[in-house]
């Protein structure tokens, strides 16, 4: 399972950020098309917002979109040079704010200061402690009426795989007869729906929803997007979840579709 320490590693070190994140994007056909056609119907109950919080920023990938979906935008990252590219990428705009986070608390947004807490493909590399950690946060920043709008790793709840994990050489013989996922996509293993709808439990929080998905994956669920409100908030309601195994297809849906309307001919 990636620790904070490891995905400091990655993302603050190792890792080519030469496309800005917008690699994770091309099999949607681009940034715009995923957010338009998968992101923004999920979250558009919840926007716009005042202020929102944006944790994992990375290279300012969902940070252009929603930068004009709220009066004051914070943006976090555990990487310093996340935190800077988005600086440099975003001077213009004024009521962006950033901060560069120890991985596992939010010390730096103020109480009840944030109507929308977003993450998008970032924190489902996140182990059970540091997701925990900005779930017990979110009681103190959220508004009354706020949300948070979360997306983790679901890989916790896949017990085969995680079995398969500590036994490499099956696991590469069942990649090569295609008898299993060929990659997990570094989701944490800590990690699963039902985890995250404790965390929000303990920390006095209803988790509304949760969509289950794969993820460039053939069948296995490793991935989930959790909505977290207040108790008392407009949204609470009875929990909604829903077994979602039709992201590839969305993918090559949007994908297809950009090439015909993408401005310039380009995702």
């Amino acid at each position: 399972m990636p620790t904070v320490e490891e995905n400091k590693g990655a993302w603050d070190g190792s890792y080519d950020w030469s496309q800005a994140g917008n690699e994770w994007s091309v099999g949607w056909g681009g940034p715009r098309m995923q957010w338009y056609g998968f992101i923004l119907p999920r979250l558009q109950a919840f926007v716009p917002a005042t202020r929102i919080l944006e944790i994992g920023c990375g290279y300012g990938r969902w940070t252009q979109f929603l930068k004009d979906l709220g009066q004051d935008l914070t943006v976090v990252d555990l990487a310093e040079r996340c935190v800077a590219a988005c600086q440099e990428r975003f001077a213009a705009s004024s009521h962006l704010h950033y901060a560069v986070t120890d991985g596992r608390s939010l010390k730096m947004i103020p109480d009840a200061s944030v109507d929308l807490v977003f993450s998008f493909d970032s924190l489902v590399h996140a182990d059970a402690n540091a997701l925990g950690g900005y779930i017990s946060e979110l009681p103190r920043i959220l508004r009354p009426q706020g949300a948070a709008f979360l997306h983790h790793s679901n890989l916790g709840a896949c017990p085969f795989y995680l079995w398969l994990e500590r036994r490499q050489r099956l696991a590469q013989r069942l990649k090569r007869l295609r008898l299993v996922e060929p990659h997990l996509h570094w989701r944490d293993g800590s990690v699963s729906a039902a985890l995250v709808e404790q965390m929000a439990s303990r920390a006095g929080l209803r988790c509304i929803s949760q969509e289950v998905l794969n993820w460039r994956t053939r069948r296995a669920l490793i991935d989930c997007i959790s909505v977290l409100v207040p108790p008392d908030s407009i949204h609470a309601r009875q929990m909604r979840r829903k077994r979602n195994r039709r992201v590839a297809a969305d993918m090559r849906r949007l994908e297809g579709l950009a090439h015909l309307y993408a401005a310039g001919g380009k995702p």
